[in-house]
């Protein structure tokens, strides 16, 4: 938002100078009985952000952080990120450049009175199902507040149906109720366009993406839009997909930790 009203102040300030510099002309041009008022192709355009941050539209807490706000009240919060290959960070050029150790990074320098601590429980290639396998003693080993999980990409692209997707949610959420966490349920990633291994999958992954809300809204999860935030990644590098057309690449991670930070800081606070 401060980046927002910096931009609308300075276009403000540039369009005045330009009436002024216009009426000043009129005064010496005897034929000139108007001020020339720039048109807005005259006007000199600021470049959008490669990554744009808006938390409060790509996170939906409601009232599901519950065990979350509670730790940060007492200045610590413990984050498991479980799920495949984004999670793990495949893709990144450096393993501090995958999203759980910028998500950590950047929840720290938003909240810097809290002890924040976020574990990389990824593990590429998973599915929903094998995910759920794991996810009770992941939880008992980490004790977290809150668990991050990420799910669907792989269980589109191996075309699993979705009713074994959906039952693999809800095995997931016994787990997670039984253990009285909050949750960060995260859909899909949109793949290129224009690539050539996956090309016609956003449409399945955007269906993906629009039942996983359906069924975090139905639970009372934290759900974060990822598909839908991906849409403007136009400005980062092949849209923040590396070159495979699958994993992430330095960019999409960090504009990924950011909007998650932006997010669920401010949904925290």
């Amino acid at each position: 938002m401060r980046l927002k009203t910096v931009l609308l102040t300075a276009a403000a300030g540039i369009g005045l100078g330009l009436i002024l510099a216009g009426a000043a002309r009129a005064q010496t041009n005897p034929r000139a009985t108007e001020p020339v008022i720039p048109t807005p192709a005259q006007a000199p355009e600021a470049d959008a952000p490669a990554c744009p941050v808006s938390g409060d539209s790509l996170v939906l807490a409601g009232d599901g952080l519950r065990r979350s706000k509670a730790a940060v009240r007492q200045n610590r919060l413990n984050i498991l990120a479980i799920g495949s290959s984004s999670i793990e960070g495949v893709g990144a050029s450096r393993a501090e450049l995958g999203f759980v150790p910028l998500l950590q990074t950047d929840l720290r320098a938003r909240m810097p009175e809290v002890a924040v601590n976020v574990w990389n429980r990824g593990i590429g290639g998973e599915t929903a199902h094998e995910t759920v396998n794991r996810l009770q003693a992941e939880i008992e080993r980490y004790q977290p507040d809150l668990v991050i999980w990420q799910l669907g990409t792989n269980d589109i692209l191996r075309a699993r149906p979705w009713n074994d997707v959906a039952a693999d949610l809800q095995r997931g959420e016994a787990i997670l109720s039984a253990a009285g966490v909050d949750v960060l349920l995260v859909d899909p990633q949109r793949l290129p366009e224009n690539g050539v291994n996956f090309r016609g999958k956003n449409v399945e992954l955007g269906e993906a993406a629009r039942m996983i809300a359906l069924e975090g809204s139905r639970v009372g999860y934290a759900v974060q839009r990822r598909f839908e935030a991906m849409q403007g990644w136009g400005r980062l590098s092949r849209g923040g997909i590396g070159p495979d057309d699958l994993h992430m690449n330095d960019e999409g991670y960090a504009c990924w930790a950011a909007i998650t930070a932006e997010g669920l800081a401010d949904a925290l606070k």
